[in-house]
C-alpha cells in the first residue's frame, strides 16, 4: 500500500510518518519549500524521512512569499512571542494547507496511492481554520469528486491520526514508535542550523507537550 505523507520536518508530521510506516504503508513524503521563514524545517524533514524509512522524499518549491500575508512568509511581519493572541494569529499562512493537500492529492493520483497522511491537530494548535476536522472532511469529499482516480472507483482517504490528540499524547505515541524528536524543527523562526527561539507559539506548545508527557525535551534552543 502506498501513501503520500505531508512532511514538514516538525514534531507532528514526524509522528504521522511513523504512524503510517507502522500501519504498513510505503511512504512517499512530500515537503514544501514555500518561502517559509523557518527554512531549517526542510533539512529536518530530510533527516526524519531517512531515519523513519520513507520510500522517497520530495521537496516542491512554491513561492507563497509572493503573496505574503503571514509572519511565516513576510519578513516585515514579526512572529509573535507574547502568547495569548486573540483570534487567528499572524502565523496563519493563507490557504497553505489547501495548497499542500492539493499537491499531495496530485502526486497520490500519479502514484496510484489511495491514502494521504497529514499532521493536522485541532487540540494544541494556534486556531488555524485549515486544521479543523470539518475542513479535513470537506477536503476528502472534494478529492473524491475532483480526480480521475476517484471517478473510476479508487476512493482516496485522508488520514489525520493526530487530529484530536493533545501534544503530550502525540509525543508519547511518537516516542513509542521510535521517533527521534531531536531531528525535528518546530520553531516558527528557527535559526539556519535549526536552533529554536523558545518563545513563539510553536515552541511554547512543544515545550509544554514534552513536560506533560514526562519526556525530556531534546530541542536545541538558541
Amino acid at each position: 500500500m502506498k501513501a503520500v505523507v505531508l512532511l514538514s520536518g516538525g514534531l507532528d508530521s514526524a509522528t504521522v510518518l511513523a504512524i503510517a510506516r507502522a500501519e504498513g504503508y510505503e511512504c512517499h513524503c512530500l515537503s514544501m519549500d514555500y518561502g517559509q521563514r523557518h527554512h531549517a524545517e526542510l533539512a529536518a524533514a530530510a533527516r526524519v524521512a531517512r531515519a523513519l524509512g520513507a520510500h522517497e522524499h520530495r521537496v516542491v518549491k512554491l513561492d507563497l512569499a509572493a503573496f505574503g500575508g503571514s509572519a511565516l512568509t513576510d519578513q516585515n511581519i514579526a512572529v509573535p512571542t507574547a502568547g495569548g493572541t486573540a483570534g487567528i494569529p499572524v502565523t496563519y499562512v493563507p490557504a497553505r494547507n489547501t495548497i499542500l493537500l492539493s499537491l499531495a492529492l496530485a502526486w497520490a493520483e500519479v502514484l496510484a496511492a489511495r491514502h494521504i497522511y497529514f499532521g493536522a491537530n485541532a487540540v494544541d494548535y494556534s486556531g488555524y481554520p485549515d486544521c479543523r476536522p470539518e475542513y479535513l472532511r470537506a477536503f476528502e469529499a472534494l478529492a473524491n469528486l475532483a480526480t480521475k482516480a476517484a471517478v473510476e472507483g479508487a476512493k482516496l482517504t485522508l488520514h489525520a491520526p493526530l487530529i484530536d490528540l493533545p501534544k503530550a499524547d502525540i509525543i508519547r505515541r511518537g516516542a513509542a514508535l521510535g521517533v527521534d524528536y531531536a531531528l525535528t524543527v518546530s520553531c516558527y523562526q528557527a535559526q539556519p542550523d535549526g536552533a529554536a527561539c523558545g518563545k513563539c507559539d510553536s515552541c511554547r506548545i512543544r515545550k509544554a507537550g514534552f513536560a506533560a508527557a514526562g519526556i525530556a525535551d531534546p530541542t536545541r534552543y538558541a
